[in-house]
């Protein structure tokens, strides 16, 4: 922790933290954004711009013409760890209604569009149960259609962890039909019925626990400059990057990476990145 920020009570040092994400970020603060984000008094939001000023003295300029703290060119942050992808995440969960505004400390949002991602019929009954399922160690009897049967059927299932594979939401879960760990959509169960206690456990889930590594790099057939840029866009070094998966999750991984296809079924310039090695144990 910076030195700037000990001794200090959670909720104060939570306000300092976002005096500097707007100073960071969007270049300015001033009371009525700290009153509106925590929704505390003007004598507190002085307060706590005056502790940030003590606190981190460099960092911001009182403008007087725009009533406002600006930072500073010294400015060096005290209480918060920029993060572009947590900035870029929080962007796109407010444009996508994800986050509602009120809760973005982002106050200056720039134009933002993405694709379009299909909403995802989940129950909330459905989803509470799992939830429940997963704290209690029960298990459940639900009622699913699969792609595998025309009609939906009975099953009992013991669900002990929530998956995301890029596009739809899942339960891990010991499936008592097949006798083993599966993924199963939370908008493919229609009706649950009834629980009972779970006699697996999620230690034996083997896939789900073991973590593996996805080793990627450029495609060989780019030119070298190619190469380079791609390597910039994946955080490569030395030609290669490592990424952590859940070895359940390997399928969802490698097809959300454009690896789930033969190589020569794309250009290389669409491909752009090839799988180095087989995944190990991380």
């Amino acid at each position: 922790m910076p030195e700037a920020a000990a001794a200090l009570k959670w909720g104060v040092e939570r306000r300092l933290e976002f005096i500097e994400f707007r100073l960071y970020w969007e270049g300015g603060v001033n009371r009525s954004d700290i009153i509106g984000a925590f929704d505390v008094s003007v004598p507190q939001a002085s307060k706590d711009l005056t502790l940030y000023q003590e606190r981190a003295p460099q960092n911001a300029i009182y403008d007087k013409s725009a009533k406002r703290y600006i930072a500073s060119n010294e400015f060096q942050p005290c209480f918060l760890k920029p993060d572009a992808g947590q900035y870029l995440n929080q962007l796109r969960s407010v444009a996508e209604g994800i986050l509602a505004p009120s809760e973005s400390w982002i106050a200056h949002s720039p134009p933002y569009a993405g694709p379009p991602v299909p909403a995802r019929g989940v129950n909330n009954d459905t989803l509470r149960t799992m939830l429940a399922a997963i704290r209690q160690n029960q298990a459940v009897e639900i009622k699913y259609q699969s792609l595998s049967s025309d009609d939906p059927r009975w099953r009992w299932i013991a669900p002990h962890a929530i998956g995301f594979d890029g596009f739809r939401w899942h339960t891990r879960a010991f499936c008592e039909v097949s006798r083993s760990f599966k993924d199963f959509l939370l908008s493919r169960i229609i009706e649950v019925r009834s629980t009972r206690p779970s006699e697996a456990s999620p230690e034996d889930d083997a896939d789900w626990n073991e973590l593996i590594t996805l080793e990627i790099g450029p495609h060989p057939e780019l030119s070298e400059s190619q190469k380079r840029i791609i390597a910039l866009d994946y955080g490569m070094r030395g030609g290669r990057a490592q990424i952590q998966v859940r070895k359940a999750l390997r399928y969802y991984a490698l097809r959300r990476l454009g690896l789930d296809t033969p190589l020569e079924a794309r250009r290389p310039q669409d491909q752009q990145i090839v799988l180095l090695r087989e995944p190990a144990s991380g």
